[in-house]
Formats: structure tokens, C-alpha cells, sequence
């Protein structure tokens, strides 16, 4: 009994230490990338010495990849919450709602993923061509449903999907441009308000099917 307790201590504590290094870790590479970050400075982040470190991860490549893994699969949540037995017009809403909500919220991931992908991909190629692929066949098997039931205009659902990440993410990874071009005058919370309005009028009355 006694050793069941320590057992899911210890299981505890390596799950909170691993998130501290993933944190850190995140700040670190969106700051300097891979090639100029280091384990120490990892370490340092998460407040622990770098040999504690590398009993979690045996290299800065696996705890770049961890990352990357980490917030992909954040990233994938609000596709994969497509109901199929949603309306589909305000699930498309609901799905430009929560991207905008991730680029506004979490722009560090957005854009360490988008310097991964810009870069070929070179850590994740496995990945992409797996996980991701897999769900978005998915989500596009879906929107091909929804089109041929006559409850969405006919439109490419991979060029629809691409689009909306396109969109959304924009904001986070060009956030200075954004800014630069609207005026720094222009808060946070109006500039997120306008791109809701933008897409959901744009892309949505583009979805409507004819009546």
C-alpha cells in the first residue's frame, strides 16, 4: 500500500517536472530557435540542474520534438471537436472562434510550429504525414458529408481547411505586422474582435449553401 502511494508521488512529480521543462523549454526556442538554445539554459528555466533535466530527456532534439508534439496536439484540439452531429455552419463558426482564441492566448507555439514547418519539417515530417494527416482525412471525409447533404456550399474541404489555418494562425505568427499596420493604437481585444467578424461574415456566407 505504502508502495503504491510512493509510486504515484513519484509518478506525480515526473509529470509536473516534465511540464516545467516543456515550458521552459518553449520560451527558450521561441526565443533563440533550436540551434541557438541549450539544455542549461532548459534547465535553468525550469528550475532544476541539467543533469535532473536529462533524466527526463536525453538530448535538447527530444525535448525540441516533445514541444513540438505537445503543441501540435494542442493546436489539432479544436479540429478534432468537428461534431458530427452539429450544425455545420456553427461548428465552422465554433472552430474559427477557438483558433483565434489559441493565436491570441498562445502565440509562442504558433509560431515555433510555424518555424518547424518553414523549415521542412525536418523533426516532424513523421508526424504531419501521420497524426495530422489522419485527422484532417477525417474532418474532410465530414465536410464532404455535410456538402453532399446539401447543408454546405460546394467548396475543396482541404483548401477550406487550409485557408482557416491560414487566417487564424496569421495572427499570432505576423502579430508585429498586424499590429504595425492597424496602429499600435489598436488593442488586443478589438483587433481579435475584427478578425472574428471578418471570417465569420467572408467565410461562412462563402459556405452557405444556395436557397
Amino acid at each position: 500500500m505504502a508502495r503504491a502511494a510512493e509510486t504515484r508521488r513519484r509518478t506525480r512529480i515526473q509529470v509536473e517536472k516534465e511540464g516545467r521543462i516543456l515550458s521552459s523549454a518553449l520560451d527558450v526556442f521561441a526565443q533563440s530557435g533550436f540551434a541557438g538554445a541549450t539544455l542549461d539554459d532548459i534547465a535553468t528555466g525550469a528550475g532544476m540542474s541539467k543533469p535532473n533535466l536529462i533524466y527526463y530527456f536525453d538530448s535538447k532534439e527530444e525535448v525540441y520534438r516533445a514541444v513540438l508534439g505537445r503543441t501540435l496536439e494542442t493546436w489539432l484540439e479544436p479540429l478534432a471537436a468537428l461534431d458530427p452531429g452539429g450544425e455545420p455552419l456553427a461548428e465552422i463558426r465554433g472552430y474559427i472562434q477557438r483558433k483565434l482564441e489559441m493565436s491570441r492566448d498562445r502565440p509562442q507555439e504558433s509560431r515555433l510550429f510555424a518555424g518547424e514547418i518553414l523549415a521542412g519539417a525536418p523533426l516532424i515530417r513523421d508526424v504531419l504525414e501521420g497524426e495530422l494527416k489522419g485527422l484532417v482525412d477525417e474532418k474532410v471525409a465530414l465536410i464532404r458529408r455535410w456538402i453532399a447533404a446539401g447543408k454546405l456550399a460546394p467548396h475543396d474541404p482541404y483548401h477550406l481547411i487550409f485557408a482557416l489555418w491560414a487566417t487564424t494562425q496569421h495572427y499570432a505568427d505576423f502579430d508585429a505586422q498586424v499590429r504595425a499596420v492597424l496602429g499600435r493604437e489598436t488593442d488586443e481585444a478589438t483587433r481579435y474582435a475584427g478578425a472574428e467578424r471578418f471570417m465569420e461574415e467572408v467565410i461562412l456566407r462563402g459556405l452557405r449553401p444556395d436557397t
